[in-house]
């Protein structure tokens, strides 16, 4: 049976700050983020399977990347954690707001390597995380492939 790829879309809205960077983007400002995920495998052959022509149901991916990106990222302000932002985290923090400490400068591209990491550990061993798309505006976007990546 063929390979096929599905994509699911998904959208949250996620505050950053880049330390160290040398334009607009130092401060903190957000972004109505668009995350296209594409899996790939072959359809469920076994007619007795309630999934039977299914890659994934899109339910199951939903409910994937639901739990490990836009719940945990949706309305957060996400900031390095190895830089003096960390003080401006804290102070949030303590006025209640949602703020995530990562191990990375909080780019698209960064995110989306991370977003990567965290998809594929969770999908079923006979589907693959073919590719990624975030987009953090219209006009601007950062691609992950499985392919560039093996």
């Amino acid at each position: 049976m063929s390979n096929i790829r599905i994509t699911k879309q998904f959208s949250f809205e996620t505050g950053h700050a880049l330390y160290g960077y040398d334009g607009k983007c130092k401060n903190v400002h957000g972004h109505s983020y668009h995350l296209n995920v594409t899996v790939i495998g072959k359809p469920i052959s076994d007619s007795n399977n309630v999934k039977f022509g299914m890659v994934i149901d899109f339910g199951d991916l939903k409910k994937i990347v639901k739990e490990e990106i836009v719940d945990v990222f949706d309305h957060a302000t996400v900031f390095n954690k190895n830089t003096p932002h960390v003080e401006l985290a804290k102070e949030l923090q303590a006025r209640d707001h949602n703020v995530l400490l990562v191990d990375y400068q909080p780019t698209s591209e960064m995110m989306v390597i991370d977003f990567a990491d965290k998809i594929k550990q969770r999908l079923p061993e006979n589907i693959a995380l073919h590719s990624l798309r975030l987009s953090e505006t219209t006009s601007s976007f950062a691609e992950w492939y499985a392919s560039d990546n093996e």
